[in-house]
C-alpha cells in the first residue's frame, strides 16, 4: 500500500493558476497509476486526470479539464503534480490524489489521500 498527501489547494480567482502536489510514500511507484479526481460541492467524485508511473508515463485527462489541466510527475520526489491553467468556476472541488496497480486509468485506485480544497471564485 501507498500513502498519499495533497497539497497546493485554496482560493484562486478565475484566469489564475494553481498547481496541485501529490507526494507518494510507503511503496515504490513502480507499476502505479497515479491520479487526480474531485468531488465538487453536492456531486459525485470524478476523474480529472492520470499518469502512468512507467518510462512512457502515458497521461490521461478528462474532456472537461483537456488543454487546461497538465500532470506530471517528478520520479526523485516521488510526487505528482497537477497543473492547473485557467481555472474556472466549476473545478472548484475537493482534490484526492489516488494510486493502483491499474490498467484503466479511470480506476479502480486503491489508495486514496485526504483531499485537497480548491476553490474558483469569480
Amino acid at each position: 500500500q501507498v500513502q498519499l498527501v495533497e497539497s497546493g489547494g485554496g482560493l484562486a480567482q478565475v484566469g489564475d493558476s494553481l498547481r496541485l502536489s501529490c507526494a507518494a510514500s510507503g511503496r515504490t511507484l513502480s507499476r502505479y497509476m497515479m491520479g487526480w479526481s474531485r468531488q465538487p460541492p453536492g456531486k459525485e467524485r470524478e476523474f480529472v486526470a492520470a499518469i502512468n508511473w512507467s518510462s512512457v508515463g502515458s497521461t490521461y485527462y478528462a474532456d472537461s479539464v483537456k488543454g487546461r489541466f497538465t500532470i506530471s510527475r517528478d520520479n526523485a520526489k516521488n510526487t505528482v503534480y497537477l497543473q492547473m491553467n485557467d481555472p474556472k468556476g466549476e473545478d472548484t472541488a475537493v482534490y484526492y490524489c489516488a494510486a493502483g496497480v491499474l490498467v484503466n486509468p479511470r480506476g479502480p485506485y486503491s489508495a486514496w489521500g485526504q483531499g485537497t480544497q480548491v476553490t474558483v471564485s469569480s
